[in-house]
């Protein structure tokens, strides 16, 4: 019985990926003694924030970190660094500041809910979101003729909540910033390469601490010295309500050291994902088959969709059963109003998998 259930809350089989809804991530035993040990012993937190951030610079090759409690923190610092600079009283008075550079642009398509929008990201920030384009084309033009002298940075959201067809890509998006001078600012919050960005040319690139790097609450921002130190500073006015504690800035730099060491999981999933397609394809009405991940990543997912007329049962039906319980078993409902669930089993145990498969079988 672990310490949820000890309050009386079900045990939950993730099937749905590191989501922040369910916790995102468990933790190695490295990190979690990391933590332990951090939180047995006293710092000076701006010595330990230089420090760490310095020492996951040298990882991930780039000039500087600022860590951060979240990658949604992590926007809202990084949009108001490029505000105020290291302007200090101007940092004070974020977000209700008297700047007039402040316009932030972000595509379209790029305007997304994850959890919370965007844009109030932005607004936290201290900026304004100037939405370009169409939710489905954005063409150069329309970001370019965006810019004016109170753009303070452009956005670009990699994701897989992002519109994937129809957006400038990230390329397009350096190369504007570079001819205009304006800093890029790149949301890659779940992503796992976390030195390709900040190398193609952007500014700052924001990662979660929690996700594929399956550390504590953190997160993030890597980039150009200059910024960083402005991002670092916010911790003096709005940052200081998004503060990172001693025990998670060591356990990220943890997860950040096992990460250079970890193994694929994709034998784990294609097994699972294989499992599932042999042990349910033969009822009638459900079909299984093998996603990549929207985004691109090295995530492999099992598609069912249910044919309703067939089955006679629907996927917002199945979702709720699996939800029902002891165990309660979460899956990715983005499709499902299609008649599709995903199921990602990167974090999902072979016994665990066994008993999705049995619970599908008995509904």
């Amino acid at each position: 019985m672990n310490v949820y259930e000890k309050i009386g809350l079900p045990k939950v089989i993730n099937c749905s990926g590191k989501m922040t809804k369910l916790g995102v991530s468990t933790l190695s035993e490295s990190v979690k003694e990391a933590i332990s040990n951090a939180g047995s012993h006293y710092v000076v937190i701006d010595d330990l924030l230089d420090t760490v951030g310095n020492e996951i610079a040298k990882i991930i090759h780039c000039e500087d970190i600022c860590v951060t409690a979240s990658a949604s923190s992590g926007i809202v610092i990084a949009v108001a660094a490029t505000i105020t600079g290291d302007h200090l009283s101007l940092i004070e008075s974020m977000p209700n500041h008297n700047q007039k550079k402040k316009e932030v642009i972000l595509q379209k398509g790029h305007a997304v809910n994850y959890g919370a929008p965007m844009e109030t990201m932005i607004n936290i920030g201290g900026g304004t979101p100037v939405l370009v384009g169409q939710s489905n084309k954005v063409e150069r033009e329309h970001i370019e003729q965006a810019i004016t002298e109170d753009t303070c940075a452009l956005l670009y959201v990699k994701s897989h909540h992002a519109v994937q067809k129809g957006m400038q890509s990230i390329e397009t998006m350096i190369d504007i910033a570079r001819n205009h001078k304006i800093p890029l600012i790149v949301d890659a919050a779940a992503e796992e390469d976390l030195e390709k960005y900040y190398n193609m040319g952007a500014d700052l690139v924001i990662y979660s601490g929690a996700k594929a790097l399956a550390g504590p609450a953190s997160g993030f921002i890597a980039g150009r010295q200059s910024l960083i130190k402005s991002c670092k500073k916010q911790y003096k006015g709005i940052g200081r309500a998004m503060k990172v504690g001693k025990e998670n800035m060591m356990g990220l730099y943890q997860a950040i050291l096992d990460y250079q060491e970890k193994n694929s999981t994709k034998d784990h999933q294609m097994y699972c994902v294989e499992t599932m397609m042999k042990e349910l394809n033969d009822i009638e009405g459900i079909n299984i088959k093998l996603v990549q991940d929207e985004a691109g990543r090295e995530i492999f997912r099992a598609q069912l969709k249910i044919d309703e007329k067939i089955f006679n049962k629907n996927a917002y039906d199945l979702g709720d059963y699996l939800k029902q319980g002891n165990p309660s078993i979460y899956t990715r409902e983005h499709y499902i109003n299609l008649g599709i669930l995903n199921f990602d089993f990167r974090s999902v145990t072979t016994n665990e998998l066994q008993q999705v498969i049995m619970k599908i079988k008995d509904f």
